[in-house]
C-alpha cells in the first residue's frame, strides 16, 4: 500500500478550513502523520499568509483516485478552479508523493516539483520523512532541506488553536 504525502494550503479562513481539510481526509484515509503548521508568505501575488502543512497517509486508492478526491474536498472547502495559479484560495490540497511513484499525466505530476522550489512544502517534508529519499533525486528531504536556499526565507513555524487535533 503506497504511502502519499499531501501538501495542505490556506490564506481564507486558513483555520477553519485548514482543520476542516484534516477531518475530510482523516474520513477518506484514516490516521494521518500530520507536520507542524507554517505561516508563508504568499508567493507570486500580493495576499494575505498562508497556513502550510504536509500530512501522510496510506491507501490501496491509485494516485488518480487520490488526487480526484483532493480535488473534491477543495470544492466542498469553496475552491474554484476559475482562479489563478498564484492566488488567495480556501483550500489547496497538492498530492505531492505517492510512493515511489513517477507520474507526469495531464493534471497530475508526481513527485511535484514543488517540493524542491518551495520552503512551505519541502520543510514540512522534511520534518515529518527527513530520511525518505526523493524519487527522483535520490536525495533525502532532510538534505534537500539543509541545502535549500533560506535567504529571504518568509516562514515561521505556528501553534495554532486545533494543533493539539493533529
Amino acid at each position: 500500500m503506497p504511502q502519499g504525502f499531501i501538501s495542505i494550503g490556506s490564506n481564507i479562513n486558513r483555520d477553519s478550513n485548514i482543520a476542516s481539510s484534516l477531518t475530510a481526509l482523516r474520513n477518506a484515509f484514516g490516521d494521518l502523520t500530520c507536520s507542524s503548521v507554517y505561516e508563508s508568505a504568499a508567493v507570486g501575488f500580493e495576499g494575505e499568509a498562508f497556513y502550510n502543512m504536509v500530512v501522510s497517509f496510506d491507501s490501496a486508492l491509485s494516485a488518480q483516485d487520490v488526487a480526484d478526491l483532493l480535488r473534491k474536498i477543495e470544492a466542498e472547502h469553496g475552491r474554484t478552479r476559475e482562479c489563478r495559479k498564484f492566488s488567495s484560495r480556501t483550500l489547496d490540497l497538492d498530492l505531492i508523493l505517492y510512493g515511489n511513484q513517477i507520474i507526469n499525466e495531464d493534471r497530475l505530476q508526481i513527485p511535484r516539483n514543488e517540493i524542491e522550489r518551495y520552503a512551505f512544502v519541502l520543510e514540512p517534508l522534511a520534518e515529518i520523512s527527513p530520511n525518505l529519499k526523493h524519487p527522483v533525486t535520490g536525495e533525502s528531504y532532510a538534505d534537500l532541506w539543509r541545502n535549500f536556499n533560506k535567504t529571504d526565507l518568509q516562514q515561521i513555524k505556528v501553534n495554532t488553536r486545533w494543533e493539539s487535533a493533529k
